[in-house]
């Protein structure tokens, strides 16, 4: 009986999957819908009264399920880095002369032009064949497990198709584009007004807000698609290139979008992007400009990537859309680091779909280059399609009614007397007591950009600075479940997650929380070539002196004076005092001896190399987990010397340290002679 049932589940299965694929993939349906739905509810009905036979990659799993209490997190296995955007021709090959430069080559390059989606990037890992965990993009290294919810997108397959005699990969992490279609995000809203719910300001927000459901079946009622566009590893293909891998995702059942080209040079890369300009108004989703990569994976892997975004890929970002409003107002912020902001306040205008009543201005000289007075017409425009700025005031608009823009002379927090300080653009309050000043640190340090501590958002934040519980960041570790759940909005729950997750921050890495201080200059990163030169010490780090931070490649002076100055502040110490109190502990990711033979060894490269540039070679001693000096030391345990190499040369020699040519320096990376022993070269 039972197995009757469980052939009759299959047939069914055979059957939707096959009619899905006609009606979803080649829009050519052989049934009709009320048929397929018919189909449709006797699987389900057979599933309900035989739950033991329902599998992961049944069609039924398309409608969600009951809700969760609270989304998971899953950990990237390679990060989701961001790209670095390019607005015009000129910075597109801008590009490719920074790629040129770092691979040393004359050589052309191909590349693959992909229309880049307002959506939400999201990665899918595949074990045998079967999707198993599916999770959004979150920090980029953490996002949040929302498998159920993305199971219910028909254009994600459940289980990899493997045409003819192709053989499906072990383990492969797929990640694309969930999004939602003009047409699909204008009948959503339509729906939510009727239903009295508040519309979503984009597609973007809407594919965002239906993935975050904690109940799955509000998804699936959601007209989410899909489009691929790579894997977080080329080795978990066999694949050579971009191109080829489209391919290949194609075959294994994911659906690529039709506008990607491959460019056999930049000049067809650009072309590409004034054609996917031309015809966006035309498409049925929205884009924001184009995402331009190195085609080949060996050149790929030679530029590698730099903590935020990798070299080899770029986004060429359309044009903004601009529109014109009235400038009523500005109002004068004040930062983390005491830096004074100047916000326009505008009459409330649609900038390519999104609703702008503010703007940046940036700083004092910015309002006097653009010649802005309160009461201008503005021309207003999203840069980038994401934050509003003011291009200029209508000059023919003007009735002489209009009024000067003054910056205070004093803060307009704590009153303290505002400073410029000599060769900056921006104003400042050097009161380090500043209220304000306390306030935003602590939403840094709390937020994504910092420490990331769950439900300590930017209101929770103001809540418990207001109500006096949190004034500096150690009183964040000493918050009990009782302080919280007295306060307006907060209930046991909501408290005791927030506790946790104050706890589990106790233990971070040095970049992480390096971020999260919020120290002028130094973002994420500086903080990540921090952590790679001290391995994770604080104390090593907070007893640096400015010349040992120069010495670290990637910081200038700015930043030295800035991070000393910084570390050598009473309070600062007995804030970080206060922290190890708390129990707050630095941890590092363990890497294995294999993956860092250059392990305690310190590089200076002088003198042009023939075979790679000079960021290339910097780049391959980091991977095998040495670091790079920028001045002759005794801590320098290799000097690398190609044609030119000037002074530093001799100051090595006499300071005895090892000197190699570039033919031994190939010879270490290639794992030959991989032993310190110092070295003498007759030809100098």
């Amino acid at each position: 009986m039972v197995e009757d049932i469980k052939k009759k589940i299959q047939e069914l299965r055979k059957q939707i999957n096959f009619h899905a694929h006609r009606y979803y993939e080649l829009d050519d349906p052989l049934i009709a819908d009320s048929e397929y739905d018919q189909l449709f509810q006797e699987l389900l009905n057979l599933e309900e009264l035989h739950p033991q036979l329902v599998t992961p990659d049944s069609p039924s799993q398309r409608v969600g399920s009951r809700p969760l209490a609270e989304f998971k997190t899953v950990r990237h296995t390679h990060p989701m880095l961001s790209l670095e955007n390019a607005f015009n021709e000129t910075e597109l090959l801008d590009f490719e002369e920074r790629l040129q430069r770092f691979l040393k080559s004359e050589n052309d390059l191909s590349y693959m032009a992909e229309p880049k989606l307002d959506g939400l990037a999201v990665e899918l890992v595949y074990e045998k064949g079967l999707l198993t965990i599916g999770s959004t993009r979150g920090d980029g290294r953490t996002g949040e497990e929302i498998t159920r919810n993305l199971k219910t997108i028909r254009s994600i397959p459940l289980r990899l198709a493997a045409p003819g005699n192709m053989q499906l990969p072990e383990n492969i992490e797929v990640r694309g584009e969930a999004y939602l279609t003009l047409a699909g995000f204008q009948a959503l809203n339509e729906q939510r007004l009727s239903a009295g719910e508040t519309i979503f300001a984009n597609p973007r927000n809407a594919a965002a807000g239906s993935l975050r459901q904690l109940d799955s079946r509000v998804t699936a009622q959601r007209p989410l698609d899909f489009f691929a566009y790579g894997v977080s590893d080329t080795a978990q293909s066999p694949c050579s290139s971009q191109e080829e891998l489209l391919d290949y995702l194609r075959k294994l059942g994911f659906e690529i979008n039709p506008l990607t080209k491959f460019c056999r040079d930049i000049s067809q890369v650009i072309e590409h992007f004034a054609h996917l300009q031309d015809i966006r108004p035309t498409l049925a989703y929205d884009i924001d400009g184009m995402v331009v990569k190195v085609n080949y994976f060996d050149l790929q892997q030679r530029l590698g990537s730099k903590a935020r975004s990798p070299r080899w890929a770029i986004a060429a970002k359309f044009a903004a859309t601009q529109a014109t409003t009235i400038l009523q107002k500005v109002e004068f912020q004040v930062g983390r680091t005491g830096a004074i902001t100047p916000v326009a306040l505008l009459k409330p205008v649609n900038v390519g779909g999104v609703v702008v009543s503010r703007a940046t201005l940036h700083n004092e000289g910015e309002i006097k280059r653009k010649g802005l007075k309160i009461g201008d017409h503005v021309l207003v425009q999203r840069a980038g399609d994401v934050i509003p700025e003011i291009v200029k005031p209508v000059m023919e608009q003007r009735s002489g009614s209009e009024k000067t823009i003054r910056m205070p002379e004093s803060c307009p927090v704590c009153r303290h007397r505002l400073i410029l300080p000599e060769g900056e653009a921006i104003t400042r309050c050097p009161n380090s007591h500043c209220p304000a000043q306390r306030l935003r640190l602590l939403i840094h340090y709390t937020s994504k950009a910092g420490m990331d501590i769950e439900g300590l958002g930017k209101k929770a934040m103001e809540q418990l600075f207001s109500q006096k519980l949190v004034q500096d960041i150690p009183d964040i570790y000493a918050l009990q479940v009782a302080d919280l759940v007295v306060l307006d909005g907060w209930a046991e729950k909501s408290a005791r997650n927030a506790v946790a997750a104050i706890k589990a921050s106790r233990h971070t890495s040095l970049a992480k929380l390096l971020s999260g201080l919020g120290i002028r200059y130094v973002g994420e990163e500086v903080a990540g070539l921090l952590e790679e030169h001290y391995g994770g010490s604080l104390h090593e780090l907070m007893q640096a002196g400015e010349e040992e931070l120069l010495d670290i490649e990637g910081i200038g002076p700015q930043t030295a004076q800035s991070i000393k100055e910084y570390f050598h502040d009473s309070e600062v110490k007995k804030m970080v005092s206060r922290l190890m109190d708390f129990g707050f502990t630095i941890v590092s990711a363990p890497k294995s001896p294999g993956e860092r033979p250059f392990a305690g060894w310190v590089f200076l490269f002088t003198g042009s190399l023939a075979a790679m540039s000079r960021d290339e070679a910097k780049v391959r001693v980091k991977e095998r987990g040495a670091k790079v000096a920028s001045q002759v030391s005794k801590k320098v345990t290799h000097v690398v010397v190609g044609d030119k190499p000037g002074s530093k040369l001799k100051k090595a020699q006499e300071l005895g340290l090892t000197i190699l040519t570039e033919k031994n320096f190939a010879d270490l990376l290639a794992g030959k002679d991989a032993s310190p022993n110092k070295q003498q070269l007759s030809i100098f």
